[in-house]
């Protein structure tokens, strides 16, 4: 997949606000914001009017009024907007020579970059949209075999954390939020975002998600996860769903919405507090496994060429199960041995700064 251009110059606007109704696919930019540009913008147009106010008002006495014949302050700024602006009355005109000179070689260069601020203005919008939209034509093009991320909260981060240090590029992980806060965080880190409820048809298909590999759905609502699993399923049946709720009970239910694993959110870390409680080595050792890149991990990866046809115990790593088609085998189980070529093992794996575990395919 060509991925969609990543963050450029450090003057470059954050990405729009996704409010809970809208349905915008946003790429990854880096700040400073379109009210920041536009006062910059603003402030220069600003300081050429003054200047140009100042340089009439110098040679006020150069300058005829048709009114009173005299030119103050007010006459000076007067005469300077509709010079600026092209409107030119001819109330107020420069008649003594040196007026007519500066005039000709300084207020018409600044009435010249008065309308490039304004027109610059007006094409860089159109030119920012344009591009946008060809940016987003080319990504949905490219894009399919990713990674949907529902719900950018502090599930959903840990997820494409855990995504990024097992190797995923970015380029392969798309984030659905209806949160502007969330889309802004999002873009920021460098994620294709799309702002939306993902319980809406019309916002996956904006991220893709009929041709995704795998959908993560980490909703803040237990309702909410089983209506984002219900659409997702329905709009891509041969994709991996893994859907995270808060009670245990609701987790029945997501399965038969038709999430292939789910996570119980509040009975891990019950279960982890019992570790904690009863043997804190237990519970700082199984918090290790389950934080991705720190100490130990525990992955899922193919049987290397080398491991085939040898036991569980003489692979490298530390076997856990053996997962051999749908079943999974446990690794004292004697059909666990010999290991087959097509087995996938599940194994615990020394990290290497993150960067060095086996990946899982």
């Amino acid at each position: 997949m060509t991925p969609p251009e990543g963050p450029g110059s450090a003057e470059r606007q954050p990405p729009p606000a996704a409010t809970p109704g809208s349905r915008t696919v946003v790429f990854p930019r880096q700040a400073a914001g379109p009210l920041v540009q536009v006062s910059r913008r603003l402030l220069l147009a600003l300081l050429v009017l003054a200047v140009t106010v100042v340089l009439v008002y110098a040679d006020r006495r150069g300058y005829h009024d048709a009114a009173d014949t005299s030119v103050g302050f007010l006459d000076a700024l007067y005469y300077s907007t509709v010079t600026l602006s092209t409107t030119g009355y001819g109330d107020i005109v420069p008649y003594s020579t040196g007026a007519r000179l500066t005039t000709t070689f300084l207020v018409t260069p600044l009435r010249v970059l008065f309308l490039i601020i304004l027109v610059g203005t007006t094409l860089e919008v159109l030119t920012e949209r344009t591009r946008e939209q060809f940016r987003l034509t080319r990504w949905r093009r490219k894009v399919r075999d990713h990674v949907v991320i529902v719900g950018y909260g502090t599930k959903g981060r840990a997820a494409a954390r855990t995504l990024l240090g097992r190797g995923v590029p970015k380029e392969q992980i798309v984030v659905v939020d209806p949160d502007h806060k969330a889309v802004h965080g999002a873009a920021q880190e460098g994620f294709v975002v799309v702002g939306g409820d993902a319980t809406h048809s019309e916002v996956l298909r904006r991220a893709e998600a009929q041709r995704a590999r795998q959908i993560v759905v980490a909703a803040q609502r237990d309702d909410t996860a089983v209506l984002v699993t219900l659409t997702a399923r329905q709009l891509n049946p041969a994709a991996h769903i893994v859907a995270s709720v808060r009670e245990d009970e609701n987790g029945p239910l997501l399965r038969q919405s038709g999430a292939d694993s789910v996570i119980t959110s509040s009975g891990y870390a019950g279960r982890l507090l019992g570790l904690g409680v009863l043997s804190p080595s237990v519970g700082q050792v199984m918090d290790d496994l389950i934080t991705y890149g720190s100490g130990l991990d525990l992955i899922e990866r193919p049987v290397a060429a080398s491991e085939a046809g040898r036991a569980p115990r003489e692979c490298a790593d530390l076997v856990v199960s053996v997962k051999r088609g749908s079943r999974l085998i446990g690794h004292d189980d004697p059909d666990a041995s010999p290991l087959r070529p097509t087995d996938r093992l599940i194994t615990i794996h020394r990290a290497t700064g993150g960067q060095g575990a086996v990946p899982a395919d």
